[in-house]
């Protein structure tokens, strides 16, 4: 069943108005819906909908609401994953993969060793960003849109930690401690919501990584192979909800 996406003052107590020209267009001409036919509508915060559409032309499609419940397929750890900005078309994939898997955050960071040059207009691209991020929710019937942030540089990601209730940190060096033996001791436990930092194709500078540790981030290893940027959200996201959710 199609979802769309919608805000809280679009629901009223029985009907559910989409008004958004992108959103009319996918339902009339590319998915081909009709009146009577059902749809799945989430207003991003909450609450989730069964819906039959009642009427639709080119300005609104007003839909009529058969049932409401709490987000079903929403994680209940929260994770935001500080990416390094990688080259070329990474990031497409690091987003659109963490997106299904159930990252609620992504944060670009211009690191140390980051090849891409922030040249003043990196938006555009956050932008394109966004619109891979609410495709893949869409894809994999997720209640909420992670947001793609606008970049940051280490300093200002690591004063966001403190927002966090746990860092974790995989780190090439880091032999001993994994992301198992953190989230299964007293500094995991209760941890709702989680920061993951991932370093660019080049990795850390000795520099960033001390800074990342004294600023609150834990030292922790993803396995005995090295992984590739693209890999390494995606792995240690999948890592966490296993361990906190399944």
């Amino acid at each position: 069943m199609s979802r769309f996406f919608v805000s809280p003052d679009s629901v009223g107590e029985n009907t559910i108005i989409i008004d958004n020209r992108e959103d009319l267009h996918h339902m009339s001409k590319v998915l081909r819906l009709r009146e009577g036919d059902k749809v799945d509508v989430s207003d991003t915060i909450r609450w989730e909908y069964s819906c039959i559409i009642s009427s639709i032309d080119k300005n609104e499609a007003v839909l009529q609401i058969v049932d409401k419940q709490n987000f079903a397929s929403e994680p209940e750890t929260r994770i935001t994953l500080f990416q390094g900005v990688p080259k070329g078309s990474k990031f497409e994939t690091i987003v659109q993969k963490c997106v299904e898997l159930g990252v609620d955050s992504i944060q670009p960071v211009f690191m140390d060793r980051t090849v891409v040059v922030d040249k003043g207009n990196y938006t555009k691209k956050v932008d394109r960003l966004n619109k891979i991020a609410a495709e893949a929710v869409k894809q994999c019937k997720r209640g909420i849109i992670p947001q793609v942030m606008d970049p940051v540089k280490v300093p200002e990601m690591i004063e966001s930690f403190g927002e966090l209730d746990l860092v974790l940190f995989p780190y090439e060096n880091e032999r001993g401690i994994t992301i198992k033996d953190v989230l299964r001791d007293e500094q995991g436990a209760g941890a709702t919501h989680v920061g993951v930092v991932i370093g660019p194709e080049g990795g850390f500078s000795d520099k960033e990584a001390e800074a990342i540790v004294k600023g609150g981030g834990i030292s922790v290893s993803l396995g005995k192979t090295t992984l590739r940027t693209e890999t390494a959200g995606m792995a240690a996201v999948a890592m966490i909800l296993y361990e906190l959710e399944l």
